[in-house]
This record gives structure tokens, sequence and C-alpha cells, in this order.
């Protein structure tokens, strides 16, 4: 079990685990879970770590199908500024590796913000800890674990990816664009 299932049994909040069988060549970790599972990609949300103004880090939940505002994160935030966090310090705050960042059971509690999207749902799918594991859970009780807001946080479909400053996953590795 890990500290994100930890979290949601202690809690008893309603949550389903789906395992699947990972492939380290899968270039997504998100839509690969999304397509191992028969989940539309809308419902398998990502979890990435930022860093606002160069100090403090904090959480951002969309679908796994989208791209991070750089400047949306950081006005819920209250931050002028968001990159994305450097691997070693996500890996040491968080105490999971890149691919399977949970929101749950994090190692220390950072500031999260959820994509308002997730409401549309009546659950959906987070990494639960590890790669080839998710937890299926209502997006309010995720909210109330993390204490979470919801939030604008992707660009949306006409904005410039340029513009943007946003964010895209590419061969497993966050990479941030500006």
């Amino acid at each position: 079990m890990t500290p994100a299932i930890n979290t949601a049994r202690k809690a008893k909040v309603p949550y389903t685990v789906h395992e699947y069988v990972h492939d380290a060549a899968s270039e997504s970790y998100g839509l690969e879970a999304a397509e191992k599972l028969s989940v539309a990609p809308e419902r398998v949300f990502k979890t990435l770590v930022v860093k606002l103004d160069g100090r403090k880090l904090g959480v951002a939940v969309l679908p796994v199908s989208a791209m991070l505002s750089m400047k949306q994160i950081a006005r819920a935030a209250g931050a002028k500024k968001a990159i994305m966090a450097d691997k070693t310090e996500v890996e040491r705050t968080t105490g999971y590796v890149l691919g399977g960042v949970s929101p749950l059971g994090q190692k220390k509690r950072l500031k999260t913000f959820i994509d308002q999207t997730a409401t549309g749902f009546t659950s959906i799918y987070i990494s639960a800890g590890r790669r080839g594991l998710e937890i299926e859970l209502p997006p309010e009780q995720l909210a109330e674990l993390t204490g979470a807001t919801f939030t604008a946080l992707v660009v949306h479909a006409g904005n410039s990816v340029t513009k943007a400053h946003s964010h895209r996953l590419q061969g497993g590795v966050e990479k941030a664009q500006d």
C-alpha cells in the first residue's frame, strides 16, 4: 500500500484502486493510464509540482490531456511567477518518483490546486503513488483530503502555447515551455 492509498483509507472516503502493467517505454504516464484503464483522458489527472516565485512549491492537478498554464497556477497561488520544480526537489519533498507523484500522502503537504474541470465528473483518477497504480475518487474528496482549491489551470484551445508559458509532458519527463 502506498501513502496515497493509506491517506484515502484512513479518511474513510470512497475510492477504488486500479492497477495496470506500466510500460517503461511509454512517453506519457497519464495517457498510458487512460488507455490501459479504458478511461477518457479528461478523467485521468496528472500531478505537477511547480516552484512559485522561486521559493515555495505548489501542486497542480489537471487532466492528462491538458497543458498547465503557468500564469493560471501562479495567479491561483497568489504568486507572480511559476516554473516547473526540479525533479530532485519534487521527489525529496513529495516522497514519490516522477510519473508516480500523487497529490495524496506527500511527505510535505503542499498548497494544492485542482483544475475546475474535475467538478464535472463524479470521480477522477489520480496517481496512487507509483507508476501503474491509479486511485479513483470523487474530486470533492480529493480537495478535502489535500486542502485544495478548484480553479482554472489549463491552457485553452486557441491560446498560443508560447504566450501561455505552458507545460507539456515529453518523453516521460516534465518540460516547461515558454
